[in-house]
């Protein structure tokens, strides 16, 4: 990793596999102390994994003051693709919140996962792999803050914690 420039630990760096990208998720959920903020199209079949699964939970549990906030442009498939993640919702509803975008979001293409305020993954576009890792990086991951409370306020609740066909 190369220096970002901001803190003395602060890294930064690009990567081009999915396999990378979902095990840097995996490996940065262990280290996030209060909040995971997840922006995407649509969430890949790892966030159904048993790995992750329990890695969420151990998280959640951790604290009744964490949080996970996924907001994504299309939930349609959450139900097909990811029931556990669902079953967190059901045991976490205070902690875990699911939300779409509205149309005038609809147009945001890079998903990125912030973990609290100092680490991040950032795919620079949804349809392509080319990504990016900030461990440390401040700088970075306030940049992706504040897309992600923008994103946030241009979306509504997507799904609830009593989902049927569980």
């Amino acid at each position: 990793m190369e220096p970002s420039g901001n803190l003395p630990n602060a890294e930064y760096r690009r990567f081009e596999s999915m396999l990378e990208y979902e095990a840097v998720i995996d490996s940065l959920i262990p280290l996030t102390q209060t909040v995971i903020r997840v922006f995407d199209k649509t969430l890949s079949r790892a966030y159904n994994s048993p790995q992750r699964h329990a890695a969420l939970s151990r998280f959640l549990l951790a604290s009744r003051t964490n949080r996970l906030t996924i907001v994504l442009h299309e939930t349609e498939t959450l139900e097909r693709n990811c029931p556990r993640l669902l079953l967190l919702l059901q045991q976490f509803s205070h902690s875990v919140c699911i939300r779409q975008t509205l149309r005038m979001a609809s147009q945001v293409y890079d998903p990125f996962v912030i973990f609290d305020a100092s680490h991040y993954v950032h795919r620079f576009h949804y349809d392509h792999m080319r990504a990016a890792q900030g461990t440390h990086d401040v700088l970075g991951a306030q940049q992706l803050l504040d897309r992600f409370e923008e994103i946030l306020e241009a979306s509504v609740p997507a799904v609830s914690a009593n989902v049927s066909g569980l």
